[in-house]
């Protein structure tokens, strides 16, 4: 059975939807850990929910960032992920982390990579930036994860359409559904074609 870490920061619907995956059997691999940088959020509750071990590891209760980086990458080797998946995870996965698990941590992005990427694109800011340039169309982006922000290979993209009159929470709602649907999509394709 292969293992999935599942980082996020906040409500985890991307979580609930990976954990939906695997119990249907779709995604044949077990869950065997989140990490969460930040303490309440609903994810942790989806965690004790489906008796998933959680850690919270928040860069801010560690006296340096070489002790975060070393004590999540030793997490990390503890529950010896075959991917680690970012579902709505807001913090830059430190570098020696990402050098560890080169090609092994995804993570899926609220546009059209390149477009809106980077540092403080994130959430509502992404949908504000579609409305504020007039696009007629954005979606969501799956990617390998490297050490630069919404950089690496892309794998899949799922594209919504923009609507006259739309606000940025209605880009939102329909880019999620869609976020829904295509994330545990890749994520088995790449889980299953190992066995």
């Amino acid at each position: 059975m292969k293992n999935i870490v599942v980082f996020a920061s906040g409500y985890g619907s991307n979580f609930q939807a990976i954990i939906d995956a695997v119990e249907a059997g779709k995604i044949k691999a077990s869950i065997c850990g989140l990490i969460v940088n930040k303490p309440g959020v609903t994810a942790m509750s989806r965690a004790n929910k489906h008796h998933i071990p959680l850690k919270i590891m928040n860069p801010r209760d560690f006296r340096d960032a070489d002790l975060y980086s070393e004590a999540m990458l030793q997490q990390l080797l503890e529950w010896k992920p075959d991917l680690i998946v970012l579902a709505g995870y807001l913090l830059k996965v430190p570098e020696k982390v990402v050098n560890a698990f080169t090609g092994r941590i995804i993570n899926i992005h609220p546009s059209l990579l390149p477009k809106y990427s980077g540092k403080g694109f994130y959430g509502l800011y992404v949908h504000q930036a579609v409305l504020e340039n007039d696009d007629n169309e954005t979606g969501c982006t799956v990617h390998i994860v490297d050490n630069i922000y919404d950089n690496g290979p892309i794998l899949a993209q799922a594209r919504v359409p923009v609507h006259k009159g739309d606000r940025a929470e209605d880009i939102s709602k329909r880019v999620r559904e869609k976020e829904l649907e295509v994330f545990p999509d890749v994520i088995a394709s790449i889980i299953n074609k190992s066995y």
